[in-house]
């Protein structure tokens, strides 16, 4: 009995170390094929020249826009430059609202002095059919606002200045309490009689960069323009309001709702090897806002999903499941892109492993958020240690991404890349979102990051 009980614990032993040695082996063998897709991007990474050409030869990409369009054709003919197996469009119909010549506001004291303030409007306002002149009511709540009499309000401009709680340490969060008063102020402002909304711009940035960004209507409530005021120009109107209650504001703008426009996701596609019907998506929104170039947001999502799957065809590393890079038009005011690609996955009866979104800006690379159960969380930070060379090895429990939110039923893990997001809002929605502020070894970083991840999901699934 004791020579087979001795013999059962040595098998044993040696099972446990052959399982050992094997789990080292794949470990080596990942690490080293994580370590080729950092050498590929570092120094021969595509992103950088890709956004060069995106922001450069192209720019803002508003949703119905002729430069939307040309960004279309851009991500098509790019893809089609990697050889992929696959590359096609997606026909999605979107909105198509225009701003038209360059706002006006102006402080006017009752004596009559006016300051230029510089304000933008906010996406789907309607204009204000000339120059439209009212007195102004501050707010920083919308129990303030519902506290206020009727005769406070009617007929006035209401000035929403509730500012960024800048003791977050993530600008994310601050900016999900904040953006609340852009997105229904001016319907709120509306039920009360008011004649428009003024917006504090949504960032804790102290500049003259007003940030524009999508407002909604109630279409049982009149619609009264919006827009958006930078902050010095917000710090400015409370100061001056305080000294004289009876100032007016004048403003002007000529923006419009123009009948939908018919658009397109741009999507490339790399079968995989052994589970062809398994699907993973990385993608970014090609559409922008219209004031600047739509770099950070999301020309740098666009370029760095693309080089997923460069990075894979040049490191020679054939993915086993398909993985799929989508350019999705109309995040911006509308998610109608997102919304279309997984209308499209359902009808198919496509099966999605993963979703993966980066529009976060390309800064420093972070880690993840993930949206899924807590067991599946638990599994994409097993990988934490293969990551951690590279400072993307920060797995979290979070909001994933727009885009891919309409996949939440049908993929296994919605993922959002996260980088450093300190400067993100600086720049957010403004005429200040430009290539010269994107980092080309912070992008690469991201892409790359993003391909390592990719790269696992593909092996071993979740």
């Amino acid at each position: 009995m004791r020579s087979i009980l001795c013999r059962s614990l040595l098998l044993a032993g040696l099972g446990f170390f052959t399982f050992s040695a094997q789990a080292q082996t794949t470990a080596k063998t990942d690490s080293i094929n994580i370590r080729k897709i950092y050498d590929e991007a570092l120094l021969r990474g595509q992103s950088y020249e890709n956004l060069r050409q995106l922001t450069g030869q192209i720019g803002a990409r508003l949703s119905g826009s002729p430069q939307a369009e040309q960004a279309v054709q851009w991500g098509k003919v790019t893809m089609e430059k990697l050889g992929l197996d696959r590359v096609y469009l997606q026909e999605v119909m979107v909105p198509h609202w225009v701003r038209g010549p360059k706002e006006k506001g102006q402080i006017r004291s009752t004596k009559g002095k006016g300051v230029d303030v510089a304000l933008c409007a906010l996406g789907g306002s309607v204009g204000t059919g000339g120059k439209m002149r009212a007195q102004v009511v501050e707010v920083k709540s919308w129990a303030e606002l519902a506290a206020l009499p009727a005769e406070k309000v009617k007929g006035k401009f209401v000035f929403y200045n509730r500012a960024f709680e800048d003791q977050l340490i993530e600008p994310g969060q601050a900016y999900g309490k904040a953006v609340d008063q852009r997105g229904r102020g001016a319907i709120e402002a509306a039920k009360r009689g008011a004649v428009g909304a003024l917006v504090r711009s949504m960032t804790s940035a102290k500049d003259n960069f007003p940030h524009t960004g999508a407002m909604r209507y109630d279409e049982k409530v009149t619609k009264v323009p919006g827009a958006a005021l930078s902050t010095l120009a917000a710090d400015q109107l409370s100061a001056l309001l305080k000294a004289d209650p009876t100032l007016t504001f004048e403003l002007e703008m000529a923006c419009e709702t123009l009948p939908e426009v018919k658009s397109y996701n741009v999507v490339g596609e790399i079968k995989g090897t052994k589970y062809p019907d398994e699907i993973i998506t990385v993608g970014g929104h090609l559409d922008s806002w219209d004031l600047g170039q739509g770099a950070h947001d999301d020309g740098t999502g666009c370029v760095q999903s693309m080089e997923v799957l460069r990075l894979l065809k040049a490191t020679g590393l054939r993915p086993e499941r398909t993985v799929r890079a989508v350019l999705f038009m109309n995040e911006e005011n509308g998610v109608r892109g997102g919304n279309k690609y997984a209308e499209l996955a359902k009808a198919a009866a496509e099966k999605h492993l993963a979703a993966i979104e980066s529009d976060g800006g390309g800064f420093t690379p972070r880690g993840f958020n993930v949206e899924a159960p807590a067991a599946t969380v638990a599994r994409v930070r097993e990988w934490s240690p293969l990551l951690a060379p590279y400072h993307v090895d920060e797995i979290n429990a979070g909001h994933a991404g727009t885009d891919i939110e309409p996949l939440k039923d049908q993929a296994k893990a919605l993922i959002g890349f996260d980088g450093d997001s300190q400067r993100y809002f600086d720049l957010h929605h403004t005429a200040a979102d430009t290539f010269d502020k994107v980092h080309r070894r912070e992008l690469e970083l991201g892409g790359a990051g993003m391909a390592a991840l990719v790269y696992l999901l593909s092996k071993y699934g979740l």
